[in-house]
C-alpha cells in the first residue's frame, strides 16, 4: 500500500479535500458530500466535511484553518463570505468551489461557483400552486441562507398574479422552525390553502403542525418543500419538493476543483448552473 504520509511530503499535498457545510445534520448535505466523495475516491483523495452552523466567526475559523496548508481544496455552502473572502486562500494556492443559491457570474478571483437558481425555482413552485387554484399562499423560511432568494422568488410569483403574500420567519432552517413558523401563521388571520416552506425540513415541521390540529394535507392546506431530501418520498402524504440533484452537484463541484488542482483550468472564477425539477407528490393538488 502507498504510504499517504510520504506522498504528502514528497507533493507537499495532503490529499485531503474540505467539504465545508453550514448543518451537517440536514439530510441534503451528506448527498452532496457523497457526489464529492464519488470522483475524489478515484483519485485517491480523501474528502473530510466540516460543520459551520453558517455563523460568519465558524466559516472564517475554517477559511484561516484551510490556509494552513491542512487541505488542497475547498468545496462548502458559506452563508456570509464573499467571494473576495476567500482571495487570500486562493493566492495560496488552495482552490475553492462554492456552492451557491442564487444566479452567478463569474468573477476576477479564481473561486468557481455551482448555483442552482433558487428565485427561479420558488417562483416556478408558486406558480404551480397558483396554477392549482390557490390564491392565499404563505411561505416559511429560516433565518439566512437561501432564504432571501426563495423569498424573491415567491414574491415575484404572487406580485404577478395580484395575490398577497404572508411570509414567517424563523430562527432556524429545521424541523422544529417549520413547527413554531406555521403555528404563528395559523394563529394570525390570513388563513392559507397552502403553504411553501424554503426547505424540507421546514415543510415536514409544517406538516407535523397541520397534522395536530386535524388540518387535512392536502385538501384543506397543500404543502411544499424544497430539496428532495430522503424523507420528502416517506412522509405521509409524501411531499411536493423543488429536487436540487445534489449528488451530481458534489460531483461536479469535485471535477471543477480537481481541474484547478491539475492546471488544466485556470484563470477567473467560473459559474455553472445546475437543474432543479419541480415534484410533485401527495402534499398538493388542486384546489
Amino acid at each position: 500500500m502507498p504510504n499517504r504520509f510520504a506522498q504528502a511530503l514528497k507533493t507537499s499535498r495532503s490529499m485531503t479535500i474540505a467539504c465545508i457545510v453550514p448543518d451537517i445534520t440536514n439530510p441534503f448535505y451528506p448527498s452532496l458530500i457523497r457526489g464529492i466523495q464519488t470522483v475524489t475516491d478515484g483519485v485517491s483523495y480523501d474528502v473530510i466535511a466540516v460543520n459551520t452552523d453558517g455563523l460568519p466567526e465558524r466559516e472564517r475559523h475554517f477559511l484561516d484553518w484551510a490556509r494552513q496548508g491542512r487541505v488542497d481544496g475547498v468545496i462548502g455552502v458559506f452563508f456570509t463570505l464573499r467571494a473576495k473572502d476567500f482571495e487570500p486562500l486562493v493566492e495560496a494556492g488552495v482552490p475553492v468551489v462554492r456552492i451557491e443559491a442564487s444566479r452567478k457570474a463569474g468573477g476576477d478571483i479564481a473561486v468557481d461557483d455551482l448555483f442552482v437558481d433558487s428565485r427561479a425555482a420558488a417562483r416556478a413552485v408558486t406558480e404551480h400552486l397558483i396554477g392549482q387554484g390557490h390564491r392565499r399562499i404563505a411561505m416559511v423560511a429560516g433565518r439566512g441562507g437561501p432564504q432571501a432568494h426563495r423569498i424573491e422568488g415567491y414574491r415575484a410569483a404572487l406580485a404577478i398574479a395580484g395575490y398577497e403574500e404572508h411570509i414567517v420567519v424563523d430562527e432556524e432552517f429545521s424541523e422544529l422552525g417549520g413547527t413554531r413558523a406555521a403555528e404563528t401563521m395559523l394563529a394570525s388571520t390570513f388563513a392559507p390553502t397552502a403553504i411553501f416552506a424554503a426547505n424540507d425540513l421546514m415543510a415536514i415541521g409544517v406538516m407535523h403542525a397541520l397534522r395536530e390540529r386535524d388540518i387535512n394535507i392536502p385538501n384543506e392546506i397543500a404543502v411544499v418543500g424544497f430539496d428532495d431530501i430522503s424523507a420528502a418520498r416517506l412522509v405521509t402524504p409524501s411531499l411536493t419538493t423543488v429536487a436540487q440533484f445534489q449528488r451530481q452537484m458534489g460531483e461536479r463541484a469535485a471535477q471543477i476543483l480537481l481541474e484547478r488542482l491539475r492546471g488544466t483550468k485556470t484563470g477567473r472564477g467560473t459559474a455553472t448552473e445546475m437543474p432543479f425539477e419541480l415534484i410533485e407528490r401527495g402534499s398538493t393538488r388542486a384546489h
